[in-house]
């Protein structure tokens, strides 16, 4: 049995936002991501033929045997929802309120985090979901997020926008559960695999149970 998204996006503390030119590339990324320890990833419906990548993603695992959750992002829609949900995706993300994604994931029992800026959008996507994606980050730096934790101490905040590799563990530091990355990971398998067991810590007893299991 695979492990909640939240806990695996918790245990990798680095969450790729790959926005591609097509699928092919979208895939051809993925899988790199995947033979590097990586395996939580989201994919954007920015990339032309998304939902394929997706698809072929979907499916695959990690190079620790683990099942791959993949999730898109920039879902803003509700049809943009069913369709990223119908390709398999493990989780759907907005980068701002989204009331039409909200109430699909609510129907289909779907992880969704939802995007915010102001206090009261992030907050009242954590009251959903227990998990907010803060975006743009940049704009407010990592002390906004050591606000935010201030009083909301149990939320799970994604920080996205912005943010060089190099800046990831100062986020971590201020209080986020997770940093998407959308560009300056390396190209080198040695050195991407490097950048994710730096940063690894161990997930729930499930998908420990997976890896052993060789599932």
């Amino acid at each position: 049995m695979s492990c909640h998204p939240y806990d695996a996006m918790a245990a990798q503390r680095l969450l790729p936002v790959l926005r591609n030119a097509d699928a092919d590339e979208a895939v051809r990324r993925t899988t790199a991501l995947l033979a590097a320890g990586c395996r939580v990833v989201e994919l954007t419906t920015s990339t032309h033929g998304w939902a394929e990548a997706v698809a072929r993603t979907a499916p695959l695992a990690d190079a620790h045997g683990r099942p791959a959750l993949i999730g898109v992002g920039t879902v803003t829609a509700a049809d943009q929802a069913e369709t990223a949900l119908d390709a398999g995706a493990a989780f759907l993300i907005s980068p701002y309120p989204a009331p039409e994604v909200r109430a699909v994931a609510a129907l289909r029992g779907a992880v969704f985090v939802e995007g915010g800026f102001t206090p009261g959008e992030i907050a009242s996507a954590v009251r959903s979901a227990g998990a907010a994606k803060v975006f743009p980050a940049h704009v407010g730096g990592p002390q906004f997020i050591r606000s935010l934790k201030a009083v909301l101490p149990g939320a799970l905040f994604i920080p996205t926008g912005g943010i060089r590799p190099a800046e990831i563990r100062e986020w971590l530091a201020a209080g986020a559960a997770a940093v998407g990355i959308g560009s300056g990971l390396p190209d080198d398998p040695g050195e991407l695999a490097a950048v994710f067991a730096a940063l690894a810590r161990p997930c729930c007893t499930g998908c420990a149970g997976c890896a052993a299991a060789g599932r």
